[in-house]
């Protein structure tokens, strides 16, 4: 990375040089200087909810649980998912049924357990012996209340009202559910834990422990640890009514008629207090719902067991997914600006004040166009306000340009794609002491074409957290607006406090007047 950093940053300065041309090499006919632009303004943005479906992009990550601040906007968040069913399901297969299946004979099929799974991401500590969690903010000692319903909503990949389109869902979308919760306790206790194994207790008919199964889960065939995994029980009696006793039926034909039969499930968690637990869909060990069961084969006359079979069935939770964020109201000081991802907050910068003569062009645009300027270097910095929560800073903010008069209304700075990236920054920085400071953005491109006259579009620009897997290509100047990273941060806004506050400075060559 430092290797295409340094190329980057020598392909740059060369095209500077042969923009300028020879006479800011030799420096007789250019003065080289800085500046502060003094018209720049920030606010805060509250959003009111961001596309958090997998029809539009693929997150992989989905948030689970509460997330409670003083300094930020609380946190419910949810999914709904559709499940994958496989082939040919049955109790017992036609062999097992054409030997055992007589006329003395009858089967009956108990549920053992059944329970949503959803294994944690992890890693290891620091002798390399042991899983830890990871990707949770909040209070990982208090519990939220998670349920799972069915849903009744059907999850469509195609747009209801035009089939032509795919579907969108956002992340206040209301779903349905259908008859109480699945979960065997009414708002289930979640806390996250380091559990690696599961005992799953084998029953005879007449309710006689006959075995014990000890279920881990291994991230692959090499690793000697077992990942964590969260265990969420289910009430056997409405699985085994929903799942097996219709597994002959026409409902699980194909995927398409379960989809319509069993329309998903939602894990909805609320409280005010708790953690926010970012789980991954698309890791080697998927959430799922888990059915070990057992059929015992009996002789009618005596009742005697005749053969037992260990069964279990997994449904994993994929298909269409979508991410719900309820989150209460707040109002911020206009001298805290306040990001906070999912559907939280974002800002509205103003690069270069008011228009005052009502002609469309910012007023400080029109004076320092008038200097002919050859602009070498252009970066807005960004001071974090060290006086609120810095526990669960976000790594990247990324800022975007808005116009609700323009299609697109969102659209990318010229230098994400025009430098790519990495250049263009938004990259969490830290001072000699190691203490979170600053975010740094360059918008070179963006500025040149302002104040060269190549353009007089100068949008107001948002600012937002952001995670790399939203940035779904940066060569494209549409931006669409995803987000589940729910970290927060405060910064100081244009008026200085503490020494610190939003900056656009501009290093420029000006021809020389003598």
């Amino acid at each position: 990375m430092a290797l295409v950093f340094v190329f980057t940053a020598v392909i740059s300065c060369e095209k500077d040089f042969n923009d300028i041309d020879s006479s800011l090499v030799e420096n007789t006919k250019f003065d080289v200087n800085t500046l502060t632009v003094k018209g720049i303004t920030i606010e805060n943005s509250s959003i009111k909810n961001v596309i958090s479906d997998n029809i539009s992009n693929e997150p992989g990550q989905y948030l689970l649980g509460v997330y409670a601040s003083d300094d930020y906007k609380n946190i419910e968040a949810s999914i709904v998912a559709q499940l994958a069913i496989t082939s040919n399901l049955e109790v017992m297969n036609s062999d097992t049924i054409a030997k055992y299946a007589t006329s003395t004979t009858h089967i009956v099929t108990s549920i053992d357990t059944v329970f949503l799974k959803l294994p944690y991401q992890v890693t290891l500590n620091d002798d390399g012996d042991a899983y830890e969690l990871d990707s949770i903010i909040g209070d990982q000692s208090k519990a939220f209340n998670l349920n799972v319903y069915q849903t009744s909503t059907y999850l469509s990949r195609l747009n209801p009202k035009d089939a032509s389109k795919n579907n969108s869902y956002n992340s206040n979308d209301v779903f349905d559910t259908k008859g109480s919760e699945l979960n065997i306790t009414d708002n289930y206790q979640f806390i996250p834990s380091l559990r690696d194994t599961l005992v799953v207790n084998r029953w005879t008919s007449n309710g006689i422990l006959a075995d014990k199964d000890t279920i881990t889960y291994s991230s692959s065939t090499t690793s000697t640890l077992s990942t964590p995994f969260a265990v969420v029980p289910l009430k056997e009696t409405e699985i085994k009514n929903l799942f097996l006793d219709q597994y002959e039926s026409s409902h699980f034909d194909t995927q398409d008629a379960f989809n319509n039969y069993f329309r998903g499930v939602i894990l909805e968690a609320t409280g005010n207090k708790g953690s926010l637990i970012s789980f991954n869909f698309e890791g080697a060990i998927k959430p799922s719902i888990e059915i070990y069961y057992t059929n015992t084969v009996f002789e009618t006359a005596t009742n005697d067991t005749i053969k037992t079979f260990r069964k279990n069935d997994s449904f994993s939770l994929s298909g269409i997914r979508s991410a719900s964020y309820k989150m209460e109201d707040k109002v911020y000081p206009a001298d805290k600006i306040t990001l906070q991802g999912t559907a939280g907050t974002e800002a509205k910068i103003n690069l270069f004040g008011a228009d005052t003569d009502g002609n469309g062009i910012a007023d400080e645009i029109e004076e320092l166009r008038a200097r002919n300027l050859l602009i070498n270097d252009a970066s807005l910095t960004l001071y974090i306000n060290q006086s609120a929560d810095t526990t669960a800073v976000p790594y990247q903010l990324f800022l975007y340009k808005s116009n609700e008069d323009v299609n697109p209304v969102y659209s990318q700075i010229k230098d994400v794609y025009s430098e790519g990236a990495f250049v263009f920054g938004g990259l969490l920085e830290r001072d000699s002491d190691g203490k979170k400071e600053k975010y740094t953005f360059r918008i070179t491109d963006y500025l040149s074409d302002i104040l060269s006259g190549e353009t007089d579009y100068s949008p107001t620009l948002r600012l937002k957290v952001i995670n790399a897997t939203d940035l779904l290509t940066v060569t494209d100047t549409v931006f669409k607006n995803y987000n589940w990273n729910p970290k927060a941060v405060t910064l100081y806004n244009q008026d200085a406090l503490n020494g610190k506050k939003a900056e656009l400075k501009i290093s420029y060559s000006e021809k020389k007047t003598n």
